[in-house]
């Protein structure tokens, strides 16, 4: 069974850092699209990148683009998140989680998650001066 582990969230100041990471374990992450979701107080879980199985195709939303990178170690079964120039807005609790895989050639993730698939525990992005 797939489990995942965040880690790399903080306290940081507009404009600032950071690097999360989602440690796989229980099943090889090669094979598997897998994405980063945020969960803000009072509001719904919202995906913010994908990256596909093979790693050749990403995904953002539009609040994110041209600021966060996605990332992939398959040997290390991690997934990386750099997050660059933050904004309070981006103050959440971030997960990962595998996601659907468009089967197109080659394949493309979806900002979907797996209906029942696995979650992490999440890591908290804070964003404020």
């Amino acid at each position: 069974q797939l489990q995942l582990v965040e880690s790399g969230g903080g306290l940081v100041q507009p404009g600032g850092s950071l690097r999360l990471s989602c440690a796989a374990s229980g099943v090889a992450l090669e094979g598997l699209s897998i994405g980063w979701f945020r969960q803000a107080p009072g509001k719904e879980r919202e995906g913010v990148s994908c990256i596909s199985s093979i790693g050749d195709h990403t995904d953002y939303t539009d609040s994110v683009k041209g600021r966060f990178t996605i990332s992939r170690d398959n040997a290390k079964n991690l997934i990386y998140l750099q997050m660059n120039n933050l904004k309070p807005e981006d103050t959440a609790i971030y997960y990962c989680g595998d996601v659907l895989e468009r089967t197109s050639i080659p394949p493309e993730c979806l900002l979907r998650p797996v209906p029942g698939g696995s979650w992490g525990q999440g890591t908290q992005v804070t964003v404020s001066s």
